[in-house]
């Protein structure tokens, strides 16, 4: 030791306010102790979903078995002693505890026999998921009112002479005091918490399946989660802001297709306010080219219904249009000019010349636009859309799930040598980082994300009516809807002519470059290198495009850089993929995708012990069990190392001094 080491204001002064925390020498060896035994232990599981859009059934089913984790581990300890029929159920019991239970409790012959071999078989289980963990950190997971009975489950094995009988009687008490259904649940409650560390959810929660808001209770309760922000999560983010283009864009989908459950009930927003004004102003008008897309059997309804529903589509397509067109004129800087299509339409000749191309038109019957002025709202279309506006910036649950969205999300992360975002990178044919100039400085790249993630805050974090906020929120659309947005990365949204002209070929959405660039492995590693990422076991992973599986196409690309996980879980999108997505596992022994098919419903897994179909891929091996050293906690465990052993030194040379009355709490417990 270098009794004579000198020591600068700024280092006295972090060390002191770090001897509060560890006020002895023997608190801050303990500690270092501590952390380079947890350093020691195996990396966690990652799990990485993308694209679940609002299918809360699949996506809680994907959620709790692990992506197969679960099922897997079960497979490896009991394949060769248990049946495949209790195996299936005894996975359904730890997926769904409190329904399997009632649906099995009137088929149990003998409950005691029963409770006693299912909670040897789930306490196995617990520990297998759990080994890679210290016990201090499983010691923090256990649920409040079972933790000591489950320590001592988890730490006490049966098979050790002198403590068999402790184990045994410790399950005996549980059946016998009528605890097992309870105790069961809990446990199950703990395997799904360590089978997988840490939940990225790389974009797209919202839109198109019946209720994102489930998705998001269950996010909200997770225990290690973080978000990219996907097209559609921006999209209800501005719409939570106060943005009317974005609550108009919110309802337009949302009605297109039938899917107002999670507006209604879900966040309880009230459509009475537009569908009034339908009724009232487009009761008389061809409402035929918005007529509300049905997916599901039994959704047809009565006519009135459907016909409310096509004018209230129409009647709020028609505010959308004029709002998209308000905001392209207010931000040239855009570049979207040539997507303000209300002034080119033809009335006399029910035609709109697009790019040189005049596509005839279904529908010109609109009676709230003037041509004069296109894009002027009617003082009723305002005060409309003013209401709606309203409603979803006073709804509570949305409220509290985009503070959410905002605090565990972000456009992108860098996570353990993976760089994650939902969209693209914008790239230009020739394989550049595309250019951005949206206030007077040039920005690509990160540079650029980094600019946007800020700018997308704004809209939400800065007081209400400010010049900031508002910019904020026209950003969000920008990010919605804007010319090559990292998270939209199409050259247009061609919503208008979807709605207004039947030929197709009018409907093209072309893709940003980096679709079809990233087979290139330079290109990923060009963008990897961009975001300061290099090395064997560095990936893009994305979603945002469906795999079309069903074409032979892999979700792997860029020799195997990259990674698209596009969940699939959207049954609009299942007829195109072929399948209902990919998932990623990444543990301390490889990486591992996984496609699924599509889920056949709650009710039926319950009922009949049904999981996904999915196949397994481990495309990428480690070359030794990475261990936590080796992750960005263990970098920052190593840094915390370092500083304790100068707070060590600081002690020992009478430069700190020691507080022997203070006592402390170890920061990582992992």
């Amino acid at each position: 030791m270098n009794v004579h080491r000198s020591y600068s204001e700024g280092e006295l002064r972090y060390l002191k306010m770090l001897s509060r925390q560890y006020p002895t020498v023997q608190d801050a060896g303990t500690e270092i102790i501590n952390l380079q035994a947890i350093l020691n232990l195996p990396k966690g599981c990652e799990h990485f979903i993308s694209d679940v859009h609002g299918e809360h059934e699949a996506f809680l089913h994907i959620l709790n078995s692990c992506s197969g984790v679960i099922r897997t581990r079960l497979d490896q300890l009991f394949k060769t002693s248990v049946p495949r029929a209790e195996l299936d159920e005894l996975a359904t019991l730890i997926y769904y505890p409190e329904e399997k239970l009632a649906q099995l409790k009137p088929r149990i012959r003998d409950p005691e026999e029963w409770y006693r071999i299912t909670l040897h078989r789930l306490i196995e289980l617990c520990r297998a998921v759990s080994e890679r963990y210290s016990r201090s950190k499983m010691r923090k997971a256990l649920p409040e009112d079972y933790a000591y009975i489950i320590e001592e489950l988890l730490y006490t094995h049966g098979e050790e002479i002198d403590k068999r009988d402790y184990f045994e009687n410790i399950i005996s008490t549980i059946i016998e005091i009528g605890q097992a259904p309870d105790f069961i649940a809990a446990v199950c409650a703990v395997i799904k918490w360590a089978a997988v560390d840490h939940l990225h959810l790389v974009g797209d929660i919202f839109d198109r399946g019946p209720r994102a808001d489930i998705i998001m209770d269950s996010l909200l309760n997770h225990h290690s989660v973080d978000i990219q922000w996907g097209n559609h999560d921006v999209l209800w983010m501005g719409a939570a802001s106060g943005s009317r283009t974005l609550v108009a864009t919110v309802l337009s989908n949302s009605i297109h297709y039938n899917n107002l459950e999670v507006v209604e009930t879900g966040y309880g927003v009230s459509l009475r306010p537009l569908s009034v004004f339908a009724n009232e102003v487009y009761r008389d008008c061809d409402v035929s080219r918005f007529a509300v897309k049905l997916t599901e059997a039994g959704e047809e309804g009565s006519e009135k219904d459907r016909l409310l529903s096509a004018r209230m589509h129409k009647a709020i397509s028609v505010i959308l249009f004029k709002l998209e067109g308000q905001k392209i004129l207010r931000h040239p800087e855009y570049g979207m000019d040539d997507r303000l299509l209300l002034d080119k339409i033809d009335y006399a000749h029910k035609c709109l010349t697009i790019d040189g191309v005049t596509w005839p038109l279904e529908d010109t019957d609109f009676p709230t636009v003037d041509p004069a002025d296109p894009y002027a709202l009617t003082a009723e279309e305002s005060a409309v859309i003013d209401r709606l506006t309203d409603s979803f910036q006073r709804s509570e649950k949305l409220q509290r799930h985009v503070r959410f969205l905002y605090s565990k999300g972000s456009l992108y992360k860098i996570s353990n040598g993976n760089l994650l975002f939902h969209g693209c990178i914008p790239l230009t044919p020739e394989g550049e980082l595309m250019g951005f100039r949206l206030d007077g400085t040039e920005r690509r790249g990160k540079a650029f994300l980094d600019y946007a993630d800020a700018a997308a805050r704004q809209a939400y974090y800065m007081k209400p009516d400010s010049p900031e906020r508002k910019l904020g929120m026209d950003f969000l659309w920008f990010l919605w809807a804007g010319r090559n947005s990292p998270i939209f990365g199409r050259d247009r949204m061609t919503t208008l002519e979807r709605r207004l002209i039947a030929d197709e070929r009018a409907w093209a959405e072309p893709k940003n470059a980096y679709y079809t660039l990233y087979e290139n492995p330079e290109i990923c590693e060009r963008i990897l290198k961009e975001f300061g990422l290099h090395g064997p076991h560095c990936h893009i992973i994305n979603g945002h495009v469906p795999v079309k599986a069903r074409k032979g196409e892999s979700p792997i690309k860029g020799g195997g850089k990259l990674i698209v996980i596009d969940g699939g879980f959207c049954k609009a999108y299942q007829p195109t993929s072929g399948i209902a997505g990919y998932t990623l596992i990444y543990n301390s022994h490889s990486y591992r995708i996984v496609a699924h098919q599509p889920f056949v419903g709650r009710e039926r897994a319950i009922r009949e012990n049904y999981d996904i179909s999915s196949s397994t891929d481990i495309f990428e091996r480690m070359e030794d069990r990475q261990r936590i050293m080796e992750t960005d906690i263990g970098r920052d465990i190593q840094e915390r190392i370092a500083d304790l052993r100068l707070l060590l030194e600081a002690y020992r040379a009478g430069v700190v001094t020691e507080d022997h009355k203070s006592r402390r709490q170890p920061l990582y417990q992992l």
